[in-house]
């Protein structure tokens, strides 16, 4: 199927490795130019060496501290002087497990921060352009946490569960205008943050990393953790154009491991 990203340019958020990482290549491979953004650009520069020649040149490295509202906004100004993008893809870093009984006020405050505002604040900068256009894509990489609470990652089931309704909402204020936004929810993708997690609660229970993985295992109808680039491949085509009446939704890609409809 052809997307209709030749000619697009997006911008992919958190995208030196994992999900972000993955999302940045597949829109690439499907024709768009790509601003791939993260604190680490080296990071970006060894995964777009590895790819096909004519890919790679689609693929601008670009530095963005999505903590710093300084940063958000200088790469922002740089993007709109361009004019700026027709897809934005947001991902962030996920906090650190914890239990809701237990956090302090300055964890949600800096948490919410660093996932929601900046989320928030870069979307808005982004928009005029689409606006304009009359075309755009807004796509945000939560997590199944916000439908299905995940025991243990309390910052990250309700941090983003707020940016769920952000995108509801946002979802209903420029759909008029030819932009559509959604977000895609991984389950358990094979990814350096979810090896850290699992990592986390084999230390937490005190038990071997392998009884972590095939207990989840055991709960994912499909039967393994996803692959990233199957993932991405969800994000591709949300960007693309024949999904254009799609928007305000959250699709899940988690092997069937949420059992809710």
């Amino acid at each position: 199927m052809d997307l209709g990203l030749g000619g697009k340019r997006a911008l992919v958020v958190g995208a030196s490795r994992g999900l972000g990482a993955a999302a940045a290549q597949r829109l690439a491979i499907e024709g768009a130019t790509v601003v791939a953004a993260a604190r680490a650009a080296s990071a970006i520069e060894s995964w777009r060496a590895r790819l096909e020649t004519g890919t790679a040149e689609r693929v601008q490295p670009a530095s963005l501290d999505l903590a710093k509202p300084e940063s958000v906004g200088r790469l922002a100004d740089e993007l709109l002087a361009g004019g700026g993008v027709d897809v934005l893809v947001n991902n962030c870093g996920g906090p650190p497990p914890g239990r809701a009984s237990d956090l302090e006020d300055a964890a949600w405050i800096d948490w919410f921060q660093a996932i929601a505002v900046s989320t928030f604040r870069l979307t808005r900068f982004l928009l005029p352009p689409m606006i304009e256009r009359r075309w755009g894509r807004v796509i945000t990489i939560g997590s199944s946490g916000i439908v299905q609470p995940i025991a243990s990652l309390a910052l990250s089931n309700g941090v983003r569960a707020s940016v769920a309704a952000w995108s509801k909402t946002l979802a209903a204020e420029v759909g008029g205008r030819g932009i559509t936004v959604n977000m895609v929810l991984p389950g358990r993708i094979d990814t350096e943050r979810v090896a850290k997690l699992d990592a986390a609660r084999a230390a937490r229970e005190n038990i071997p990393i392998e009884d972590v993985q095939r207990r989840s295992i055991a709960e994912i109808p499909i039967g393994r953790y996803g692959r990233p680039e199957e993932f991405a491949a969800m994000v591709a085509f949300l960007a693309g154009t024949p999904t254009s009446y799609v928007t305000g939704s959250m699709i899940r890609v988690d092997g069937g491991l949420i059992r809710s409809i």
